[in-house]
């Protein structure tokens, strides 16, 4: 959301509900070279809780995952988890950029689901209208003050410069957008309580929303349906996933109404982007994050939208050496935001 203050050295940081990950890149001609990551575990109790102690442990947990990283930069780029942040695409009449400067002081009372006084606010040219003449769109994002105050001070009190923040939708559209794409594409980050959506035609996003079912969903409907542990009931979803012949099919029978609700939702973006732009068909679906790690996620969504599902590469045009790629392996597919994160500074 916030516009660069400052160049030079920088990192990513993504303050996950049950990870924390840092990426510095570098730009390595038309892609990039990993230079430092970093992945620590946290409790989502911790992220979740806005006690003093707790801000005390995630703190340190993001100096472990600094301090593992290598990392040397004080300069930082945030996240802003989707839960805590509003993002819409407004169409706006086509005027010069001095008159939607001042147009779009009254677009943001009108649109944002608080008081101006209470928020803090950003907002990006998008391009000329895709559904009506003489009208340019606008991606607006909010957060509530009290939140990116409080999250900026837990950050800087570490001893870092926040110099950006933005929402991580945003930023896993840059990560899982391919150079030159054309088309509409659904992208798809499932994380721990919720799954960040994104419909972006060419390289711009023009619909943003959250479901609020992740892979936490998941394991409490099996632990309910197959009267077990959450950690086995865990185990059981991203090691036997959706198959039918794996534990007898328990596993898909025990997520069948949760998996269906959330197809449902997606589906529901997908109408609502072909309403709003009749003339452009949504190509297929890329997914991320949990619902690229669970065997035959991809295939069961395909069968409940009717488009094609792939999972998507985050890593996609970064360098990096084969230890790095195979230490990331297991987590890989949960960096969307982080690489995002780091794409916007190195591009800027």
């Amino acid at each position: 959301m916030n516009i660069l203050k400052g160049l030079g050295d920088f990192f990513a940081l993504d303050i996950g509900t049950n990870a924390i990950r840092v990426v510095q890149l570098k730009k390595a001609g038309a892609g990039y070279t990993l230079e430092h990551y970093g992945y620590a575990p946290i409790d989502s109790k911790l992220t979740g809780s806005d006690s003093e102690e707790a801000r005390r442990k995630v703190g340190e947990v993001i100096m472990t995952a600094v301090g593992q990283s290598g990392i040397k930069s004080k300069n930082v780029v945030i996240g802003l988890p989707s839960s805590k942040t509003f993002t819409t695409i407004i169409d706006v009449p086509m005027v010069s950029e001095s008159e939607l400067k001042a147009t779009m002081k009254y677009q943001i009372d009108q649109y944002i689901p608080m008081s101006v006084d209470d928020a803090k606010v950003d907002w990006a040219l998008l391009g000329n209208s895709l559904r009506a003449q003489n009208q340019q769109e606008v991606l607006l994002s909010s957060v509530a003050r009290q939140y990116s105050e409080d999250r900026l001070e837990l950050v800087e009190a570490l001893g870092f410069n926040v110099i950006a923040a933005e929402p991580d939708p945003i930023a896993m559209v840059r990560a899982l957008t391919t150079p030159g794409a054309t088309g509409a594409v659904l992208q798809l980050d499932m994380g721990e309580n919720s799954t960040d959506i994104a419909i972006v035609y060419g390289d711009t996003p023009r619909l943003v929303r959250t479901i609020p079912t992740g892979v936490g969903s998941l394991v409490k409907s099996t632990v309910t349906n197959l009267n077990v542990q959450e950690d086995q009931a865990r185990q059981f979803i991203l090691k036997f996933g959706l198959a039918p012949d794996r534990l007898e099919g328990q596993v898909l029978r025990a997520l069948e109404s949760t998996l269906d609700n959330f197809a449902a939702e997606v589906v529901k973006s997908i109408k609502f982007f072909e309403t709003r732009y009749p003339s452009i068909a949504v190509g297929g679906v890329i997914v991320t994050g949990f619902a690229a790690t669970i065997p035959q996620f991809d295939q069961y969504l395909a069968g409940k939208v009717g488009k094609g599902v792939q999972l998507g590469n985050p890593w996609q045009g970064i360098q990096m050496a084969e230890a790095d790629q195979r230490q990331l392996a297991a987590v890989a597919m949960e960096f969307s935001t982080a690489i995002g994160l780091a794409k916007r500074g190195v591009e800027q």
